[in-house]
C-alpha cells in the first residue's frame, strides 16, 4: 500500500475570542498522496487557509498529529519547520507574491539563490520551470507587464523550482476570470502528472473538482465529503 505524503489525524485549531472558543479547524483526517491535485472547498470563513497554514507548520494545532514524509510537525522545532518550508513545501498565493523590479526569470530563481545553488544548476532548473509554465518566451519581462494569468503561472514556476514534494495554493484563482482560472487549474493538473509533486489547493470554485485527483469539502471547520 502506498504511504501518504500527507496524513493529518484527528486535526484541531480552537482560537480564543474572549471567553468563547472558536474550533477553526477540528474532527479533520486527511491523506494526500504524490502526485495528487488535492481540492479543498468550501465558503469564505470554512476554515480553509487555517487548514492549509496548519498543514504548511505555520500554525500549530491545538490537537492532533500532522505528519509529512513521516515527519511529525507538532514535534519539530521553529527552526526545523522553517528548513521544512524552505526545501519541501512550495506556495502559491491568491495575490500572485511577485517581486516588482524583478524579471519573471529572477522572480522564479530568487529560492535557489537564497538556497545556495550552484549557478549552472541554478539556471538549468529556472529555465525548466519557465517551460513548464509556457513563459519561456517571457522571462525579462517584469511582473507588471504580464495579465493576471501569467503572474500566477510565473508564481507556479517559483512554487515549483526547489523540487518540493508538496505545493500548497490558498485561492489561487481567486483573482483570475473564469476561463484564466480554468486554464491554471489545468496547469495544476498536467504538473502533478509531469513532477510528480502534491499540490493542495484551497478554492471556493466548486467546478475544479471536475479535474482534481481528489476532493473534500469543508463546512464550519470539519470536512462533509
Amino acid at each position: 500500500m502506498t504511504t501518504p505524503l500527507v496524513s493529518a489525524r484527528n486535526l484541531e485549531r480552537t482560537f480564543s475570542f474572549g471567553s468563547e472558543q472558536i474550533r477553526a479547524i477540528h474532527d479533520v483526517d486527511l491523506e494526500v498522496f504524490s502526485g495528487q491535485l488535492f481540492v479543498i472547498t468550501g465558503r469564505s470563513g470554512s476554515g480553509k487557509t487555517t487548514l492549509l497554514n496548519l498543514l504548511a507548520g505555520l500554525d500549530r494545532p491545538t490537537s492532533g498529529t500532522i505528519c509529512i514524509e513521516d515527519q511529525d510537525l507538532t514535534k519539530l522545532s521553529e527552526w526545523e519547520l522553517t528548513r521544512l518550508r524552505r526545501h519541501n513545501i512550495g506556495f502559491v498565493f491568491q495575490s500572485f507574491g511577485l517581486l516588482p523590479l524583478l524579471s519573471v526569470y529572477e522572480n522564479v530563481e530568487l529560492p535557489l539563490r537564497i538556497a545556495d545553488w550552484e549557478r549552472g544548476r541554478r539556471h538549468r532548473r529556472t529555465e525548466e520551470c519557465l517551460e513548464l509554465v509556457g513563459l519561456s518566451d517571457r522571462a525579462g519581462h517584469r511582473p507588471y507587464e504580464l495579465s493576471g494569468g501569467e503572474q500566477q503561472r510565473v508564481a507556479i514556476a517559483r512554487a515549483l523550482v526547489q523540487h518540493p514534494s508538496l505545493v500548497l495554493a490558498d485561492e489561487p484563482t481567486g483573482e483570475l476570470d473564469l476561463a484564466t482560472g480554468a486554464a491554471v487549474f489545468a496547469l495544476l493538473k498536467d504538473i502533478v502528472q509531469k513532477e510528480k509533486v502534491a499540490i493542495v489547493v484551497a478554492t471556493h470554485d466548486v467546478t475544479v473538482a471536475r479535474i482534481a485527483t481528489a476532493t473534500r469539502e469543508l463546512s464550519d471547520g470539519t470536512f462533509v465529503t
